[in-house]
């Protein structure tokens, strides 16, 4: 690899972190070590070709560039914590990794307005997603916890915030989130 070749790839690295917390061959080697997948098998889960994980993840593209690809790497995390944390089997976690391939992602919002649930309005669950997908596409895990430590003293409610919805399981984040309408 030549210089300009290896700035390239230092910088797509950096834009990952900035955008995803880390880079993606981190990201994605560790979702790989926790779910015991191998490479192409993440591709295949994630809804991407098995070329375009290889280049995420040596840094020769820096971008997801389709939405729903993000979110599902979103739900590998989160299974892959609850797998370590036990409160998901390895049997239960291939079950789930088949209903992440098979999701759709997208957001809350689409072009014709809110997302469909059975009420037409966006379901908790979701709209908790959507707001730990954004907290988590700019800052990583421990900067977060990092960020809430430094306002706790001065501005507890949004400690508190950050630490369930930018560091915490999600299922904590929906309790926080119904405990707090209205």
């Amino acid at each position: 690899m030549d210089a300009a070749q290896q700035e390239t790839t230092a910088r797509a690295r950096e834009l990952q972190r900035s955008w995803y917390g880390e880079p993606l061959g981190a990201l994605f080697r560790r979702l790989i070590d926790d779910l015991g997948l191998n490479q192409a098998r993440l591709a295949g889960v994630l809804g991407l070709s098995a070329p375009m994980l290889s280049q995420l993840m040596s840094g020769q593209r820096a971008k997801i560039g389709n939405p729903a690809v993000v979110q599902r790497v979103q739900a590998l995390q989160e299974l892959a914590g609850q797998v370590a944390d036990g409160s998901v089997s390895a049997v239960e976690a291939t079950g789930r990794m088949e209903e992440i391939k098979k999701s759709q992602g997208g957001s809350v919002l689409t072009a014709t307005g809110q997302s469909t649930g059975t009420s037409g309005a966006p379901t908790v669950r979701r709209v908790v997603r959507e707001i730990q997908s954004l907290l988590r596409s700019v800052a990583a895990a421990g900067d977060i916890i990092d960020a809430a430590d430094s306002l706790a003293p001065t501005h507890p409610e949004l400690a508190e915030f950050l630490r369930v919805y930018g560091a915490g399981r999600t299922a904590d984040a929906v309790a926080h989130y119904e405990a707090h309408q209205n």
